[in-house]
This record gives C-alpha cells, sequence and structure tokens, in this order.
C-alpha cells in the first residue's frame, strides 16, 4: 500500500513537470546516474553519494561541501531521492570546523602509512555487498559482490577476498553509536582499522569501534584464513564505460560458538560479520519499503543528527547489531524504490501520451532500452552503497526477496494487455535481472536454471515455474535459520498475473522441500512480501473498479486536479493495482485460503509451528489464523491452525 496522500500526489506531479537539466552538448541529463568512487579503501564509497572518478568514466563530481552553486560543473547529478552521504550535515560541518594541525607533505603522506590500502586498485561502483545463503552439514554458505568502474581498475590478478576467523577470538565490545560519538581524522586513526571502512574518513562511527589488533589479540591455534577469489560474472556497459560485477562464494566451518569473520578485498581494510554457533539459532532481523513514495520529502523525516530521513531506523538497527550482532538480514521486499524510472527523460514521450491504447502499442528504441538498464543499474548502485543501508549491507549477511517496487509499482498486478505492451515486458525483464544480480548475486546464464535440489549455485534457490511477464523462471529460497528454524521466502512477484499469485509447479517443488526438512525443525517460516491474515477490502476494490466512480472519471479526463487519481499506465484507479495485490482480493481469496489449507496440514503431520512474515503495509501489525470453536477456545501449544502473520512496519517509507 503506497498512497501516500493528496498533497503528495500533487508533488508528484510537479516533479513530473520539472524541466530537464541539459549538459553543454545539448543533450538532456538523466534524473538518476551513478559515478564510480576514487578511494584506496574497501568500502570508501560509503564516503560520498557522488565521488570523482578515475580514467574516463563520467564527468568529474560536485564541488566540495560548502563551495558554490555556480562551481557545479556539467556533469554533476546528486538526486534527491537517494540517501546522501553516509556522515550527517552537522557532523560534517563539525569535522570541517576542527581540522587536524598543519602538516608538511611528508608527515600528512606518512598518516596513511597505517592504512590498509587495496593492491592492485579497484574502482569501487557499488559493494562489497554481502549476502547468506544457508547453513548446510555445519558449514556457512554466503557471497559477497563487487561492482567495479573496469576505467582503473586492475584486474590482475582477478578481485580477491581474504577471510580470517578465530573461534576462541572475544567478540568486540561494541559501544552504543548515539552515546560514544567521536570524530577520528586519518592522522589520529588507529592502526588495526575500525569495524566499517567509513570510520576512515573523520566522520561518527556508528558501528563498533576498531577491533583487537594483532598486537591486542594473539590468534589461537585454532585460527584460519581463506582467500577466495572473484569470478566475473556480468558486465554493464553504460554511457561512460564497462563495469564488471565480481562475485566470491564463500563457506565458512562454524564453530561450537557464534565467531566474527573479517573480510579484506585485495588486502584493503578489514570488515567484519558474525556466523552463529553450530547449534544455535540464528539472531535476525527483518525489513521492508526502504524507500519513500514518490511525493515525499524525506527530509521531513531526518530527525536530529541523521543526514536524511533514509537513516534514522536503520541507525537504530546498526545500534542493536552493535550491541549484539545479527547473523542475517531479511529483505521482504521493496528494497529500494524503482518508480522514479518513469521520470528519466527519455521516457516522457510515452509518459505524455494521452489513451492507455497509444502506450500499448508504443513502440521501443535503442535509446528507450539502454535508459532503462541505466536506471536500474544506477539506482542499485546509488541506494546499495550509501547511508546506514549501505553499511549494513557490507556487514550483515543478507538474504532478499523482491516485491512490486524493486521491479515498478504494482508489477503483475495490471491488466493483462498491458502487462504484455512492450515498455512492460522491457521494464519486467530489467528490473527481474537486476534484482537476481543486486540483491542475490544470481545470473540465470551463469548459474543455470535446474530446479533439482542442490544444483544451484545458491543452495537455498528453488527454481519454480516460468514467469508470467518474464523472461524468468521464479526463484524462492528456502533457507537455514538454526536447528530448529528454517524460513521459505515465496517469490510472489516473478509468476503473478491478476488472477494468480504463484503458479502449480512452483508450490510443488516449495512443498516438496517443506516436506524434506530434518525432523530437528520446530518452527517454519513463510516470508510473503504481503500479508496473508490480513482485511478485506471488497468495497472499495468495487468502488475503483467501477466505470460510474466519479473520482476516476474526472481523473481520467485530469479535471479539477483529479489528474493524480489515476495512474499513468493505463489510467486505472491509482490504488487499485495496490488492492489486486493483497492475498485478500477477490481474484487471489481462493488460492490464499488453499494455500494456508496446505501449510495447516504439513504442521498438523510434522508438528511444527508454522508463522508468517510481510511487510508492503507501512503499518506493524499482527494477523491470526486459528482453530475456532464455540465449545471451548483451543490451546494454541495444541493448535496446529495456530498462525501468527508478522507484519514489519516501513524501515524508511511513512506510515
Amino acid at each position: 500500500m503506497d498512497e501516500a496522500g493528496w498533497h503528495a500526489l500533487r508533488r508528484t506531479q510537479a516533479a513530473y513537470n520539472e524541466p530537464f537539466e541539459r549538459n553543454p552538448d545539448g543533450s538532456i541529463r538523466p534524473r538518476i546516474s551513478v559515478n564510480p568512487i576514487n578511494g584506496p579503501y574497501t568500502g570508501s564509497h560509503h564516503q560520498a553519494s557522488t565521488s570523482s572518478s578515475s580514467g574516463t568514466w563520467a564527468p568529474p563530481p560536485g564541488p566540495p561541501p560548502g563551495g558554490p552553486a555556480s562551481a557545479i560543473p556539467p556533469g554533476y547529478h546528486a538526486p534527491a531521492n537517494h540517501p546522501p552521504p553516509w556522515m550527517p550535515n552537522e557532523e560534517r560541518m563539525v569535522f570541517e570546523e576542527k581540522p587536524p594541525p598543519t602538516l608538511s607533505a611528508i608527515e600528512r603522506s606518512k598518516t596513511y602509512g597505517t592504512f590498509d590500502k587495496m593492491e592492485p586498485h579497484l574502482q569501487f561502483l557499488c559493494g562489497p555487498l554481502l549476502r547468506y545463503d544457508t547453513v548446510y552439514a555445519g558449514r556457512w554458505y554466503g557471497a559477497i559482490l563487487l561492482v567495479t568502474a573496469d576505467a582503473g581498475s586492475i584486474y590482475s590478478p582477478h578481485p580477491r577476498v581474504t577471510l580470517e576467523w578465530d573461534p576462541l577470538r572475544p567478540r568486540p565490545v561494541h559501544a552504543s553509536s548515539s552515546s560514544s560519538i567521536h570524530y577520528q581524522t586519518p592522522a589520529s586513526a588507529p592502526p588495526g582499522g575500525g569495524s566499517h571502512p567509513a570510520a576512515l574518513y573523520g566522520g561518527t562511527q556508528y558501528g563498533p569501534p576498531p577491533a583487537p589488533t594483532q598486537q591486542s589479540w594473539t590468534p589461537s591455534e585454532y585460527a584460519e584464513s581463506s582467500t577466495v577469489l572473484g569470478h566475473d560474472i556480468y558486465v554493464y556497459h553504460g554511457p561512460y564505460g564497462s563495469c564488471t560485477f565480481w562475485r566470491m562464494m564463500i563457506e565458512l566451518p562454524l564453530a561450537q560458538a557464534e565467531m566474527t569473520v573479517s573480510y579484506r578485498i585485495n588486502g584493503g581494510h578489514a570488515i567484519h560479520f558474525t556466523v552463529p554457533g553450530r547449534e544455535q539459532n540464528m539472531r535476525w532481523a527483518a525489513y521492508s519499503c526502504n524507500g519513500f513514495s514518490a511525493g515525499i520529502n524525506a527530509d521531513e523525516f531526518r530527525g536530529p543528527g541523521h543526514a536524511s530521513g533514509f537513516d534514522p531506523v536503520w541507525a537504530d538497527l546498526l545500534e542493536k547489531h552493535a550491541e549484539k550482532p545479527f547473523h542475517a538480514l531479511v529483505g521482504g521486499g521493496d528494497q529500494l524504490y524503482c518508480d522514479s524510472l518513469m521520470r528519466e527523460p527519455e521516457l516522457q514521450e510515452f509518459v505524455s501520451l494521452k489513451t492507455p491504447q497509444a502506450k500499448l502499442g508504443y513502440q521501443l528504441t535503442d535509446t528507450i532500452r539502454r535508459a532503462v538498464d541505466r536506471f536500474y543499474f544506477s539506482h542499485y548502485c546509488l541506494v546499495f552503497r550509501h547511508g546506514k543501508f549501505g553499511q549494513a549491507n557490507s556487514t550483515i549477511p543478507m538474504v532478499n526477496m523482491l516485491d512490486d517496487h524493486d521491479m515498478i509499482d504494482g508489477f503483475g498486478s495490471y491488466p493483462e494487455d498491458l502487462q504484455r505492451s512492450p515498455m512492460f515486458q522491457l521494464i519486467g525483464e530489467r528490473a527481474y535481472h537486476y534484482f537476481l544480480l543486486f540483491q542475490c548475486f544470481v545470473v540465470d546464464s551463469v548459474d543455470g536454471i535446474d530446479p533439482n535440489p542442490g544444483r544451484h549455485k545458491m543452495r537455498s534457490t528453488i527454481i519454480g515455474g516460468a514467469g508470467a511477464y518474464i523472461p524468468y523462471p521464479s526463484h524462492s529460497i528456502l533457507t537455514y535459520l538454526g536447528p530448529q528454524t528454517w524460513m521459505i521466502m515465496l517469490d510472489c512477484r516473478g509468476e503473478r498475473t491478476l488472477n494468480r499469485v504463484c503458479s502449480e509447479v512452483t508450490y510443488r517443488r516449495v512443498f516438496d522441500r517443506l516436506w524434506e526438512l530434518p525432523a530437528s525443525v520446530k518452527h517454519i517460516i513463510v516470508q510473503l512480501g504481503i500479508p496473508i491474515a490480513y482485511p478485506r477490502m471488497n468495497f472499495l476494490e468495487s468502488a475503483l473498479e467501477s466505470s460510474f466512480n466519479p473520482l476516476v472519471v474526472l481523473g481520467k479526463k485530469n479535471k479539477l486536479g483529479m489528474g493524480t487519481l489515476v495512474n499513468k499506465f493505463n489510467m486505472d484507479a491509482e490504488l487499485l493495482d495496490d488492492l489486486m495485490d493483497h492475498w485478500t482480493a477477490k481474484t487471489h481469496k481462493k488460492e490464499r485460503n488453499w494455500l494456508v489449507e496446505q501449510l495447516q496440514n504439513l504442521a498438523f503431520l510434522k508438528k511444527v509451528r508454522i508463522s508468517f512474515l510481510s511487510g508492503d503495509v507501512h503499518c506493524a501489525a499482527v494477523g491470526v489464523f486459528k482453530t475456532l470453536s464455540q465449545a471451548m477456545p483451543v490451546n494454541p501449544l495444541v493448535d496446529h491452525r495456530y498462525m501468527l502473520n508478522v507484519v514489519t512496519s516501513a524501515i524508511v517509507n511513512t506510515p
């Protein structure tokens, strides 16, 4: 549910009418673009939202903080709908007001000698991103993803990650980010390296303090290390050059107790994450709706000490992580909002078409194809590398499932003719491709689509039925969260139509895997992007579908300022796709009831508890399924129908 309100819709409409900025040669500048980071330290991409590049990748970024607006060079672009640098403005100001002592050039150079620089150098665009896959036979499986600009990077030898762990190493004592804020300049930084690359740049250290150095901790006889070479799994060709996606597959033995693992890219700065003990159920955090709906002013939700409205709840999550580390970060859908695709300059001809019929028949050009590809690539890089979210992505292993905003608002819940139009076919194909790439670290042409268990590169992946409007099968995930707990993340978007959420093929393969779970499993969590125990809204559905609804009629004719009440694709009511997404919509109710009954049957026969986890509706809530008895309430402990649906509130978006 992403209806942001009347005023937000009006602001959105005004934004679409803003003139586009132009380059000196007269060409229109994209709304969203991304530059690489020119930094010698792993993860230095967290320092700034746009950074200078080397080689010929792109025009230089903007002026230094406080510089005159007239100094902005032609190529600079800092979109307002992306999180700013990780260091809040107030803290940056304090840092600038207290510069380090004046040093000679030689002394300044020596101050950087204590830092571990990447060798050979990599020109980062995004990453390192950390993904959790599953645990199998006492071993932890995951992956690291890097996105690097080919201009300025050295790939001989291939990028590598060095992992170090010691089962006997004590976990660092983490300070509270709210009560232990300190400033650290390169001249005064400790030699051991902080918990996150952001600590190198003189800002507030929101993560844990510097880990024990070799001087303060002597590795035990059980300490181990491993080096993994990266494999290039995809090459993006953009307007300023090419860049490469590198994937490093990780395999770690679990110890009796949880342990901290450090990793370095090309020998650079150490970053840390935590894996559980062999018999320990994981600590994990779940979130959804990591962005703002169109028309929302992010600064209104910024709060004191934060760079923007994107960061406050993420800062709280990272503070909890500092106190007691999470082993996994579960993304329940809408990890980023891609609705602003329709603001790209190349798509304005399509957006401005007056009738739905004209949009259905709109023919694509190579320029539009490149623009859509550029948008998803740039948008992912910008969102996944910045702010507190970027910090979480490299220090808490993530496992993600998509929802509509990871593609575009309402994808799959529009009428058949719109979904099969050339524009929507292109959007679906590129959006799902980049979801798999950035969020799952998967490329089907590299990893294959063999549905047999254990054959996929990512062990947790369940290849489902063919996509309804995308050239990919669905990709569900069944992952280990402890010896007693597993989670099934059902892909409810890849096969979605107005009349179906998932296909029979997908359900069969998912339930086959669930029935094979070991007898030690006592709890199965079913992650669904949209709540399944949720009120029905039949009256509103019927009202919005009615051709006699006066508000919809006025919206289609753009009278009395009502144009924002209909969508920009086929002029249906703006809220209708949200309602048709719901499991409780009239077209999905039968499938919903069948799924609930099958899961209750599984709970009864395998003697397990089943719970649902959802997001989407921007409201923390709990729904309940249970056995109804007029004689006497059934004790939940023995009621196989007792299933909670926990709904997460939006971690960024408005309530």
